[in-house]
């Protein structure tokens, strides 16, 4: 008995400095034209409003989608919470929260009979609702607080793997580095990718968003000329992040790279 109530308040414990840990990324709405995009804010420790930073930029999975301001942070944000990440590396981390009835990228999705699904990804056109807020919001931010816009980073999974690839194409000159877990786009976007350094990751056994979605944007950058670092899971299946967030070298990659030519503007297309 009393090994279990041990085991209980342990786990009760650890509930409760979980719940405390989130509530560290603030609450937001971002409102422009009669849209709202949810988002959470995450500050330095001991931030400095006279002091500039990066600011990390993370874009959540289809089944985050919504309006509570909450399950965005489901897959991602306990890695920029943990006390070491937080005092080596400061940044401003933002996690906007995509409608349910949007995407991040224009993608669109055929299911067969079987409820298989196939994704196939717009090169033109629009950004969709979501993203176009996201964009306009990264503005805002940079009008809001000191960032240095040389370390504006993007990271998204899933669905947000596919917004990672959208938002660097539509924001060429933006984002010192990327990283698309279990993503994809349309390959002819690659030459405008050219401007930011790429960390791919996707599971071998990924039967949600199949690995070839994202073999072949790597072969379509390294075609370009673009260097860019691929990481497979032979055993992993569609939650391929947890890995990638294991990854001991992931946040000193991504915090290494600098953008020589930085606006946080969209382009033209």
């Amino acid at each position: 008995m009393k090994k279990i109530i041990t085991v209980l308040i342990a786990v009760l414990t650890l509930t409760v400095v979980h719940a405390q840990d989130y509530s560290l990324f603030k609450k937001y709405q971002f409102i422009q034209s009669g849209d709202t995009l949810p988002y959470r804010l995450l500050l330095p420790e001991n931030f400095d409003p006279q002091k500039k930073y990066p600011l990390v930029l993370f874009l959540h999975g289809r089944g985050e989608s919504g309006d509570d301001n909450e399950a965005q942070l489901l897959h991602g944000g306990a890695l920029f919470l943990k006390e070491a990440n937080r005092k080596k590396f400061p940044a401003i981390v933002v996690f906007p929260q995509n409608a349910v009835r949007y995407y991040w990228s224009n993608v669109q999705t055929v299911a067969d009979s079987g409820g298989k699904r196939s994704f196939y990804f717009v090169k033109d056109g629009p950004p969709s609702p979501s993203l176009r807020l996201v964009m306009e919001l990264l503005g805002n931010l940079n009008r809001q607080y000191k960032i240095k816009e040389d370390q504006v980073y993007v990271m998204g999974l899933s669905m947000g793997g596919m917004g990672t690839f959208e938002i660097v194409n539509r924001m060429p000159h933006t984002f010192a580095a990327a990283i698309p877990i279990c993503g994809g786009a349309n390959t002819g976007i690659a030459p405008n990718l050219k401007n930011t350094a790429w960390w791919v990751f996707h599971g071998g056994k990924d039967n949600v968003v199949l690995p070839e979605y994202s073999q072949k944007m790597v072969e379509a950058m390294k075609a370009n000329g673009i260097p860019v670092r691929f990481t497979v899971y032979p055993e992993a299946g569609h939650n391929s992040w947890d890995a990638a967030f294991a990854e001991p070298g992931l946040l000193n990659w991504l915090f290494s790279k600098k953008q020589n030519h930085n606006f946080i503007k969209p382009s033209n297309n």
